[in-house]
């Protein structure tokens, strides 16, 4: 259960174009796979802030480097990355910023945590599981239109309505409290399902996303980086579904373009210039790594470049 294989490793290396003294953030330490290759490229005098909202990650970490003196590892949500870096950082300008999204293949295998359809376990679902409440409690309160809309939205569910109304059937006879009741409640109210894809992974990707504000966390974490990377600093985003690669494309075509109702100004404020610059174009996993590691099949790499 303690092993993740990190995907695109390779290509996130070449993205960061590390220097060998710099000072880097892995914003998605989960087992330390790119944590680890970026201290390989680093000198004595490199350094490495690698945060985790898993506390099971963290100790998993600690395990690991117990004597590695460049890694700095904190238990926290990298939406707090304007606050953490400058408190571990001692001055030292930033190279560049990791993101690796979506849960770990030790979250997913472990069926406590509650993330999989396919082993029975508690319907929890948060990263963090000593903060906020679990998907069960929500589940237990949230109104047929709540469940729609965040089933709709962070899942693209078409049956949203049908399994919102599912749920709330169901709980007014017994607590929905599994994954195996939820997983089959859904797979009765959705009636068709891509081939070869499980009823509930929509159900379930969009109730994780929200009790963990996925996508809320993203959007706060980006920005920070912004601010805080060195000019010439690399920012790398991996995603693993549409929305969160939606958002990342987003976030960063906003940055590195001059805003189109000021792009007509004779002298542009300083504020309206372009950030980042767009690195390369979005990368994949090539079919060897998918075939070694299926969970990469949908990763997708993006890369940008603070200006000066």
């Amino acid at each position: 259960m303690d092993e993740h294989t990190p995907v695109l490793v390779d290509e996130a290396l070449a993205a960061l174009a590390l220097e060998a003294g710099g000072y880097y953030v892995d914003a998605t330490f989960g087992r330390g796979g790119h944590t680890a290759q970026i201290l390989q490229a680093l000198d004595s005098q490199g350094r490495v802030l690698a945060i985790d909202r898993d506390p099971e990650a963290i100790k998993a970490g600690n395990q690991r480097f117990t004597n590695e003196v460049r890694l700095t590892l904190v238990h926290a949500s990298f939406a707090d990355l304007a606050t953490l870096v400058p408190a571990h950082s001692h001055g030292q300008p930033c190279r560049g910023v990791l993101f690796d999204l979506g849960v770990s293949s030790p979250q997913l295998d472990d069926a406590a945590r509650g993330f999989s359809f396919r082993t029975d376990g508690p319907v929890d679902m948060r990263m963090d599981p000593t903060r906020g409440e679990p998907v069960s409690a929500w589940l237990a309160r949230a109104s047929v239109d709540e469940i729609r809309e965040v089933i709709a939205t962070l899942g693209e569910e078409r049956f949203a309505r049908r399994v919102a109304q599912a749920i709330v059937d169901t709980r007014g006879d017994h607590p929905i409290l599994r994954t195996s009741q939820l997983a089959a409640l859904v797979s009765k109210a959705v009636r068709t399902r891509e081939p070869g894809k499980h009823p509930a992974t929509r159900t379930f990707q969009a109730l994780r996303m929200f009790i963990n504000d996925e996508l809320g966390q993203l959007e706060r974490g980006l920005s920070a980086a912004v601010e805080f990377l060195a000019p010439g600093g690399r920012l790398a985003v991996i995603t693993f579904h549409s929305l969160e690669d939606r958002l990342v494309k987003r976030f960063l075509k906003r940055h590195s373009q001059i805003d189109p109702a000021l792009i007509d100004l004779p002298v542009l404020p300083a504020g309206a210039q372009p950030r980042l610059r767009l690195v390369g174009r979005k990368s994949r996993p090539g079919g060897a790594e998918v075939g070694r590691n299926p969970r990469a099949r949908s990763a997708l790499l993006r890369v940008a470049e603070k200006i000066a």
